[in-house]
């Protein structure tokens, strides 16, 4: 065994000592699908997320972050649920919230255990190591199918034969030379479940999305109004869309998250769409502190959740549309006016002209036109 092959061993077995359920090292070369990044930043399908172009160098190339890097140990968390993530989307009075934010936010949890382990390599290795985790302008599906921890399948999320599409990514880069490991080959097949499930029609070609279309783009990155092609279809799904993820039949592999931090906490299971519209600012950050909804902020979380209403087909749910009508938000205003044209006709023509004498938003008049 060779000093590069030995370091793999251990640092594998410290990382699952650590909590990981996959691990797997691969060099720090640019990933050969890194021109695929370039193609959809060219294409402008990733929408709002300016980030992605500002960084995209660095995103492509993982020496180009840090060019000490010589290998990269790549960590999957599985997050797998424990009841049908799809089950909730017939509930139209109830929000369907994400599998992956229905506990705590994994950003925590993960780094958390990324830098505990990069001490203890580095105290036990040597070496010097940086650790990312999402934010990070890191390529980490394509590094972790590299690293064999997976293969990006035609949603292009990560598909493990162990853990189906519930794996957070994490990432350690290192100046150890570390023997990599075999890639993960694609094992989709002919199967295209996660394509045709989508209700955006998100997909352009299997391996391809267009952000602008996903509901978890839209629901999260996105922080104008829902384009008008899209509400009716993102239904009662108000953060992040499990559509695509949850039809993998390679999820059959797949267990109940052992983190149980990551498991989905109660409130979030089935949460009721006129509470939620009640929250205030400080109502908000107090309900979904330490979870990754909190990110998005009240605004655009309450957008989604009228939405959400306006799609229910329930004439009930028109009051807490019709409260906020005057919100300080003009992206909570014209949602409210959105919801309550769909669910009340009558009342939001006779409501119609009194808020145009009023409004002075541009995107909310538009909501309020014939």
């Amino acid at each position: 065994m060779t000093d590069a092959e030995a370091l793999a061993r251990r640092v594998k077995a410290l990382a699952h000592e650590a909590g990981f359920d996959a691990a797997g090292v691969t060099s720090a070369d640019a990933p050969a699908t890194a021109p695929r990044l370039f193609e959809f930043l060219a294409a402008g399908r990733h929408g709002d997320m300016g980030w992605m172009k500002a960084r995209a160098g660095e995103r492509a190339d993982p020496r180009a972050l840090w060019p000490e890097a010589r290998s990269i140990l790549m960590l999957g968390v599985n997050y797998g649920p424990d009841e049908d993530p799809l089950a909730l989307i017939g509930a139209r009075e109830k929000g369907a919230v994400s599998v992956y934010a229905r506990g705590r936010d994994y950003h925590d949890v993960v780094k958390k255990k990324l830098k505990a382990l990069a001490r203890r390599i580095v105290a036990e290795l040597g070496g010097e190591a940086k650790v990312f985790v999402d934010t990070a302008p890191v390529m980490e599906k394509p590094i972790a199918a590299r690293a064999g921890l997976g293969w990006q399948g035609k949603h292009t999320n990560l598909v493990s034969r162990d853990f189906g599409s519930w794996l957070f990514l994490g990432a350690i880069f290192s100046t150890l030379t570390i023997a990599a490991d075999a890639a993960e080959s694609d094992h989709c097949g002919a199967c295209r479940r996660c394509l045709d499930i989508c209700p955006t029609q998100a997909f352009p070609a299997p391996y391809a999305l267009d952000a602008r279309r996903c509901i978890s783009y839209l629901t999260i990155e996105h922080k104008g109004p829902i384009p008008r092609e899209f509400r009716e279809k993102i239904g009662n799904r108000i953060y992040g869309c499990d559509d695509c993820l949850a039809v993998c039949p390679w999820n059959k592999f797949a267990s109940l998250a052992r983190e149980t931090q990551l498991r989905a906490r109660d409130d979030l299971r089935a949460p009721d769409l006129a509470e939620l519209a009640a929250l205030d600012d400080a109502a908000f950050r107090a309900r979904f502190s330490g979870s990754p909804i909190k990110r998005t902020g009240r605004d655009r979380f309450v957008r989604n959740v009228l939405v959400a209403i306006g799609n229910s087909g329930n004439a009930a749910l028109a009051a807490p549309a019709r409260a906020l009508l005057d919100d300080p938000s003009p992206l909570v205003r014209g949602a409210a006016a959105w919801a309550l044209r769909r669910l009340q006709p009558a009342e939001w023509a006779k409501t119609r002209i009194g808020a145009l004498a009023r409004e002075t938003d541009e995107g909310v008049i538009a909501e309020w036109a014939d």
